[in-house]
């Protein structure tokens, strides 16, 4: 059977983070992914990078959605209600399924400025009291795929041939690449999926249009919303600058009206309410400490 054409992709839209300087112990915040926005990103909700010290995040609940924190920088702890305790460096990858009752603490390391980028990824309606998961991804156990000039590092999905260690709930795919100057690399991801890219160093030329991107920038991705999700798509990168690396995240959507509420993402504003009486009432168990 002769090999049907790839679908190219091209840049939808772009634009920078901006950063606010917060109160200690946090230091520094932006908006890779403005939550008002989770209708045209859908299964994204949001993501968040951070800059914090100890003391930020403390014991805290959350519902109806996933976490996937990548480590820039620092040392990050991660404690869950459940027993697990652990210390992720730079390039580790910490996975949660909220599910119907997570609750957990997030802190810098001693003295470290934890360095974060968290992303929240929608479940659907009918996985939102799923049991509640942890997984951490170290950056050692990533698959690396070498071609000329960079490596391609899978922590979720099929990818450059290799599959990510990552076991998310929903189909979702994330890769770092690295670029040297003038290099270029055509990532396949599946036409079906709704993605993003987040540029981490360097500079980065995307797409069919060569869209130029520089560090802290963001570009949302076209697909095809009616696609099959066994046909794969290619998104075309060359770095203008040496260290260039980019995360790429993709994931296919859900199409549910959400009601993203402080901690907890549900359908209806009725399951918000119910969230915050099952926390109160003690249903998430006990203090994550």
């Amino acid at each position: 059977m002769a090999n049907e054409e790839k679908v190219n992709r091209s840049v939808r839209d772009y634009w920078y983070v901006k950063y606010e300087e917060m109160n200690f112990p946090a230091i520094q915040k932006g908006w890779v992914l403005p939550v008002e926005r989770w209708r045209e990103l859908d299964p994204f909700i949001l993501m968040a990078e951070d800059w914090f010290k100890k003391g930020t995040f403390p014991d805290h609940p959350h519902r109806g959605f996933q976490t996937i924190t990548y480590v820039i920088d620092g040392r990050l702890e991660h404690i869950d209600n459940g027993g697990g305790r652990d210390i992720l460096e730079p390039g580790d990858v910490q996975y949660m399924n909220a599910g119907w009752a997570a609750r957990h603490t997030e802190d810098g390391v001693e003295d470290d400025v934890a360095h974060t980028l968290q992303l929240w990824l929608n479940l659907p309606q009918n996985q939102k009291q799923t049991e509640t998961l942890y997984q951490n991804v170290y950056a050692e156990d990533a698959p690396t795929v070498s071609f000329d000039g960079g490596t391609v590092k899978v922590y979720s999905g099929n990818v450059a041939g290799v599959i990510g260690p990552m076991e998310s709930i929903v189909p979702f795919t994330l890769s770092e690449i690295n670029l040297t100057e003038d290099a270029s690399y055509t990532l396949e991801l599946p036409e079906d999926h709704n993605a993003f890219l987040y540029v981490l160093s360097g500079e980065v030329e995307i797409g069919e249009e060569s869209t130029r991107l520089k560090k802290h920038g963001v570009a949302t991705l076209s697909y095809q919303e009616d696609g099959d999700s066994d046909k794969l798509s290619t998104l075309h990168l060359k770095a203008n600058r040496r260290r260039t690396r980019v995360l790429v995240y993709s994931g296919r959507p859900i199409k549910e009206t959400i009601v993203p509420y402080g901690p907890f993402v549900m359908n209806t504003m009725e399951e918000i309410k119910q969230a915050f009486q099952d926390f109160r009432d003690g249903n998430f168990g006990p203090p994550a400490v």
